[in-house]
């Protein structure tokens, strides 16, 4: 786990400050969506290959392999990629296109010299900055929830229904889940339609979408209730809340190159970042001490019983969060605020 997280810390930051070099504000939610929906296509495959290769050569090489195929990538995206002004697959209209918000915001943003030369903004400098901890708001509980989806919805499977993971149903139920979080591409689309049809300048899109997508998660409330009567049920509602999440954290990302020079944007990401492993950590372990004392005890909550009473407070807790995050963020910022070096 330690070596993947370190792997994994660097992908984001990279992936963030590469959409703010290929693509102007208003698209980059979408942009972001769309490579970010990777996560969702491994979690697809991830049901059907992992126990497979567990299976046939042991739990050890299936690290090993899949780990192999992130070195092949690597590779290969070190040959391919370059910066926009200097890419020879990037034509002169492409390059207008990316650097449109230089033209419109020409009195707030750097020209593409000022960025080729500037010095990138300290990490205790980000942290004076309301922004950045708007940023850490977005992704400090929101990470949480998500990352509970991602590692529990399997012992949920089993705990409260009874099937495995590696069983037909627990396999199909999942990859289910997956599959429906997948809409985030869809959502990851709508600041760029409040951008370009609406007027909006990009934060204040960015925000009007941020608060839709909050209002899903609260369908999370009934889903241990509807459970009682199908399993499918609670399975559909995490899977829309799933692509909630991912169309949020699409735009909380993408936040980041909205208000940051293009030199603090993997900056500003990584700590977005640490704070969502952070709130990943403590909702994961809280949520582990509560369902042992929750089995242990046979506590009873609004119904439920045991461990499925463990799991109604966390659906709760992660059904309201998203909108306490998005209050949090307008209060620190309340209005586009361009930061400047």
């Amino acid at each position: 786990r330690c070596v993947l997280a370190i792997g994994e810390s660097g992908n984001f930051p990279a992936a963030i400050k590469i959409t703010a070099e290929y693509f102007p504000k208003k698209d980059r939610g979408f942009a972001t969506s769309v490579f970010n929906s990777g996560a969702q296509i491994g979690a697809l495959l991830a049901p059907f290959v992992i126990p497979l290769l567990a299976r046939c050569w042991g739990w050890e090489m299936s690290f090993l392999l899949v780990g192999a195929v992130g070195f092949v990538w690597m590779g290969v995206w070190v040959y391919v990629y370059d910066v926009p002004q200097k890419s020879k697959h990037v034509n002169a209209a492409e390059l207008a296109y990316i650097e449109q918000d230089a033209a419109v915001d020409a009195s707030l943003t750097e020209r593409t010299e000022e960025v080729k030369s500037a010095k990138g903004i300290s990490i205790w400098k980000c942290l004076t900055y309301r922004q950045t901890w708007a940023v850490v708001a977005g992704r400090f509980l929101p990470d949480g929830v998500w990352w509970f989806f991602l590692f529990w919805a399997p012992a949920y499977v089993h705990d409260v229904y009874g099937y495995s993971s590696d069983s037909t149903t627990g396999v199909l139920l999942i990859f289910t889940l997956y599959l429906i979080s997948m809409l985030s591409i869809i959502g990851g689309y709508l600041p760029t339609w409040f951008v370009g049809r609406k007027g909006m300048n990009p934060y204040a899109g960015r925000m009007r979408a941020m608060l839709i997508y909050a209002f899903f998660p609260l369908i999370g409330l009934v889903a241990q209730p509807l459970g009682s009567w199908s399993y499918w049920f609670p399975i559909v509602i995490i899977g829309i809340i799933g692509a909630a999440h991912q169309s949020w954290s699409a735009n909380v990302y993408s936040v980041v190159g909205d208000m940051f020079p293009k030199s603090a944007v993997a900056t500003v990401t990584g700590i977005g970042g640490m704070s969502g492993g952070i709130g990943c950590l403590l909702f994961n372990v809280c949520s582990g001490m509560l369902f042992t004392y929750s089995k242990e005890t046979q506590m009873e909550f609004l119904g439920f019983r045991g461990i499925e009473a463990g799991y109604m407070i966390v659906f709760m807790v992660a059904s309201l969060g998203y909108l306490l995050s998005w209050v949090i963020i307008k209060l620190l910022v309340p209005r586009y605020q361009l930061i400047e070096e």
